[in-house]
């Protein structure tokens, strides 16, 4: 069985209170070879950034499976720049392409080439879709709500469910939803 999680949510938000002294934190996000999601934080004088302002960065690419050892540095050029919901203002979120050292898109960097075509049919309206979904886990490594040693009942009353044993956590949701705004 899994140790249970605690939080230490009020010794948290005192460190995030803390003053920055002219400095902003500012998280360096990708993606990897297996298209998951990477970050690393670096400190930078407190103004308004553009990602243009940003600096470009580097990681160990032999790392991630993204270069091979003997030739390893990836870089992350920045091409957005989001408030941090999460450390909050004045710190920034980065989204940044991985290139390579010889100046050419990593073989992972599929924002590249879709940057390319969306510039190509500029004149056209695109129309995207997305769905976040995401299953809570307890202490007990079970689904939030569920019953103990069983499952629940058909999906049908929780699609899109309103009330008491169809939605649980809702606060965290509610939370997550206006981190992402």
């Amino acid at each position: 069985m899994a140790a249970p999680i605690t939080s230490r949510t009020e010794t948290l938000q005192k460190f995030l209170k803390l003053d920055q002294k002219g400095m902003i934190m500012a998280e360096y996000v990708w993606v990897d070879a297996d298209g998951g999601t990477r970050s690393k934080s670096r400190t930078l004088p407190e103004k308004e950034y553009t990602h243009e302002d940003l600096p470009v960065w580097n990681f160990d690419g032999s790392s991630t499976n993204q270069a091979p050892g003997e030739n390893s540095d990836v870089y992350l050029r920045p091409c957005a720049v989001y408030p941090d919901p999460f450390r909050g203002s004045p710190n920034i979120i980065v989204l940044a392409e991985c290139w390579n050292a010889d100046g050419t898109p990593n073989k992972f960097n599929f924002r590249h080439d879709c940057v390319k075509v969306m510039d190509q049919y500029a004149e056209d309206e695109p129309w995207f879709g997305l769905e976040q979904e995401y299953t809570l886990l307890g202490s007990d490594d079970r689904p939030y709500g569920w019953p103990a040693g069983g499952f629940p009942a058909p999906q049908g009353e929780y699609y899109c469910g309103v009330g008491t044993g169809k939605v649980v956590q809702r606060d965290i949701v509610e939370a997550h939803y206006k981190a992402c705004l």
